[in-house]
């Protein structure tokens, strides 16, 4: 028996009242891709786009010196490096300072003791000390200075000047501070 083809559409039909219907339902589909939605260690660098990450979305200490490529690395304008070398202070032997870099104060406390205050914590870093004029000319005959922290002021150095009998005497030393 044969079935009456009447009430049968053709195939042109049905494509005509697919596309009649995909265009009045639409046919969009959103994606949304959300933290969620991405499983752990999926991600790798050619999936993120080139400067659209900023520190805000790195965690704290979570990058290591092995991920970062130093040779991109600029110079840091706040280092004592990018302003042409370390913390340093020419103090004469009545305790003023007579030329400096990032010097917050400069005291005489009693014969042949000095203390040099920086404007910045200065406990990692090294010191070294010498007798001096503070013009530069030749350091004065039988003396010596020692330096170490201060211990009152993370920002401070403490200096001591003596003659060559171990007394305390007041010469203008220069002291440098690397950190």
């Amino acid at each position: 028996m044969r079935r009456p083809s009447r009430f049968m559409p053709s195939p042109a039909m049905v494509v005509a009242l697919t596309a009649l219907v995909m265009s009045l339902g639409g046919s969009a589909y959103a994606l949304v891709v959300t933290g969620k939605t991405i499983r752990n260690n999926t991600v790798t660098g050619f999936d993120v786009r080139q400067r659209s990450l900023t520190g805000n979305d790195v965690r704290r200490d979570k990058i290591g010196g092995g991920s970062v490529k130093e040779s991109t690395l600029g110079i840091v304008p706040s280092s004592l490096v990018a302003h042409g070398g370390a913390r340093f202070a020419v103090v004469g032997a009545g305790g003023q300072l007579v030329r400096g870099r990032d010097i917050s104060s400069v005291a005489r406390i009693a014969a042949g003791r000095y203390q040099v205050i920086f404007n910045a914590d200065v406990r990692g870093c090294g010191y070294y000390a010498t007798i001096g004029d503070p013009s530069a000319a030749g350091p004065p005959q039988n003396s010596q200075a020692s330096v170490a922290s201060l211990a009152s002021n993370v920002n401070g150095v403490a200096i001591r000047t003596e003659n060559n009998n171990g007394v305390e005497v007041d010469r203008g030393f220069h002291l440098i501070v690397f950190c």
